[in-house]
Formats: structure tokens, sequence, C-alpha cells
């Protein structure tokens, strides 16, 4: 069944779907990429988002991200981007707030930790996780597991980053792989327009809001910050304009500006790759050879810069090392636990399992551990390592 939104977007814009891989009727009242952004936020996998971490872990503050609210913050921008250019906003939207599901507790420290563990039996790759969550580990209708979304939606999940598969690509991940084979997603090919632009907005947020979390939590200073290309203009704007302004606002200020200065370059460059490739359906998007939305190679450039400040200066922090060297240790030590005890297991998981130290138990305890949250993972290693310890459920 194919599906058609109003008039008003592009011609390149995602207008209609392919459909699901389980045939079911649409909603009369939300579009299909409605329908599956809506899905999305009512799974388990989405609300656990909340504990796990961007880049601190949950406990060591309130106010800092988490992968929910940053993934909250990319769906912002990509609608926003989306609107501008004519393209499905539903579908960007939906495409940001899936793109972090398949994330390991303890963020990127977890995920290293958990495909150390499994390099064995195919690894671990949270975008192949995602797509693993999305169409087989929520299990909540009847019909079918999984979340049962368009074509499109997984599409952009798994290529939003460009083709998967041809000359020089790393071999696919298992979870991509296996599900491909019954459901073809193209990986040959670019996604949609509106995943590319998703992708970006995930850059655009994670880069100004680390930036931002890492100033407050005392990583870095303004000082430390003011020289780079991307913070230069925005801290000699604010300054400029509010001399006298308390330190919060001003970082505020700051920040606000960083993002609307890599969402009009962004627009910019966009526009003049569409206008240089006059594509006229989305499919010519996809056979394109590169990227339609994308930053200038000045832009880039600062990126970069701000990138290598970040893993500098908060990502490779000692206050940051402490965190995610007991997080490998959590991770690594609750799966060695569960691959050769997998009695241990809860009961659904455990009756999943072939034995000890097997292909099938590897994955299962990889997939248990991957949808824990931060305090959930360090609650299970005190049940399960702390002998004083009385808290067994």
């Amino acid at each position: 069944m194919t599906t058609v939104y109003p008039q008003g977007l592009a011609p390149y814009a995602i207008s209609s779907t392919r459909g699901r891989r389980h045939a079911e009727p649409e909603s009369a009242t939300r579009g299909p990429f409605q329908r599956d952004r809506d899905r999305i936020i009512h799974s388990a996998a989405f609300r656990k988002m909340k504990y796990k971490t961007q880049v601190f872990v949950y406990h060591e503050g309130d106010y800092y991200r988490t992968r929910l609210t940053h993934s909250l913050e990319v769906a912002q921008i990509a609608r926003s981007i989306c609107r501008v250019l004519g393209l499905n906003e539903d579908l960007g939207e939906a495409l940001a707030l899936a793109h972090d599901v398949g994330h390991t507790p303890f963020g990127h420290a977890g995920e290293d930790a958990l495909h150390a563990a499994v390099e064995a039996f195919g690894g671990f790759d949270h975008n192949a996780q995602t797509l693993r969550i999305l169409t087989k580990l929520e299990q909540r209708y009847a019909e079918f597991d999984g979340l049962n979304l368009t074509w499109e939606t997984l599409e952009g999940v798994v290529k939003h980053n460009g083709p998967l598969v041809g000359p020089g690509k790393k071999p696919l991940p298992v979870a991509i792989e296996t599900y491909n084979r019954e459901h073809d997603l193209q990986l040959d090919t670019y996604a949609s327009a509106e995943a590319q632009v998703a992708s970006l907005a995930d850059d655009i947020a994670y880069n100004n809001h680390d930036l931002d979390d890492g100033l407050r939590a005392g990583l870095f200073g303004l000082d430390d910050i003011k020289h780079l290309k991307l913070v230069a203009p925005a801290y000699e704007d604010v300054t400029s304009r509010h001399p006298n302004l308390e330190r919060s606002r001003f970082i505020h200020e700051v920040i606000r500006r960083m993002i609307g200065t890599m969402v009009e370059d962004l627009l910019t460059e966009t526009r003049r790759r569409l206008e240089a490739l006059a594509p006229g359906t989305p499919d010519d998007i996809r056979q394109a050879g590169a990227p339609v939305a994308a930053f200038s190679e000045a832009l880039m450039d600062a990126n970069l810069e701000l990138k290598t400040f970040l893993y500098r200066n908060m990502y490779r922090h000692y206050r940051v090392n402490r965190m995610t060297s007991k997080a490998r240790r959590v991770v690594t030590e609750l799966y060695n636990l569960y691959w050769n005890e997998p009695e241990i297991l809860p009961t659904e998981w455990r009756l999943q399992t072939d034995g000890p130290c097997t292909a099938k138990t590897a994955r299962l305890a990889a997939d248990f551990i991957a949808g824990m949250t931060d305090r959930y993972a360090l609650l299970e290693y005190s049940r399960l390592f702390d002998l004083t310890s009385n808290q067994n459920t």
C-alpha cells in the first residue's frame, strides 16, 4: 500500500512509502512516518535512553544530556532543516528519534567493551543493534516482532552515513546482513535526503551540546575555547552585545549562535548541491554517488577542530576516563558471567539460550546488556559481584 502525503514537498523528498515488511492497514489519522515516529516514542528502548550516557553517567548530575535528551535535540534540528529544504519532516524526525536506541549503557565505552567481548561472534555495532531492536527485540505487537516501521525509516536508520556495500567498505555487521537478506534495504545506495539531514543534525547537536556540558562541568573554560574557528565569531558577537552577561547565559548565547552557524552552512551547501544535481525523485538522491546534504569545506574544517578539542579535553579528561574505565569493567564482567553461566539470566532470557559459551548465548547476553540503562547495569553488577548485597531481583 502506498500512502501519499499532502502537496508541498520538494520533488526529491520522500512523499510516500514503499510499505512495511508485514502488511497492515495504515492509520486514518496519521501518515506512515508519523506512525513510525509514534511507535519509536512508545518503545521501551526509547524510554530507556533517559538513563543512558551521552558523556556523563546519569548520577553525575541531572543537568547533563542523556541519550534521550540528545535524541530530542537532534529531532528538533532535523525537523527544522527538513522544513526549510522541502523534505519530509515526519521522516526526518522519526530517524532522529530512532538513531541512538541501539546504544549500550555507558555510551561508547560500553559499546567498545561489548564489541571486544563478542568479537569472535560478529562483534557489536550500535547502528546494527538499532536495526535489531526496531525489527526484532521490541516485542509489543501480536502480529510481528519489532515495530514494523516503513522501508524508508529502516533504510535511513541503516544507511544514514552512506552506502554499506561496495568497493572499500567494511564487512556488514551480522544483524544488518541477516535482516537485509529477507528485506532488501538497497545497501549499495545512499539513503534519502531526510536521512542525510538527520545524520548531520546529530553532528550539530552532539558537538555543541557536548561543548556546553563540558563547560558547565568545568572540564575546560571559556578562555580555552574562544580561539576555535566555530566558537570565535559567536564568542566575539556575544561579548560585544552583552559584555557583562553572567557566565551561564553567556555560554547559552554562544552555543545557540554556533548551532545557527552550522545549520545555515548546511542549508547553503545542501542547496548548492541540490541545484547542481537537479534531482527529480528521491531515487535521484539515492543514486547520486555522493551525499547531497553536507557542510561546506570550511565548516567541516572548523568542525574537525572542535571535535579534536573535545576529544582531547573532554572525552579523554581524567574524570571521564575514570568513569569509562569503570564502565568497561562492568560491561565486560557482566558479559563474561552471563556467557559462562547463562542460568543466572532472567527467566525469559535464560530460556532462549542453548548452554554456556555458545554463539547464541553470546548474542543473547549482548542483547541483554545493550538494553540496560546505566543504573540497571550498575545495580546488576552490584547484585552479582558484591557478596554483601542482598538485592537478588
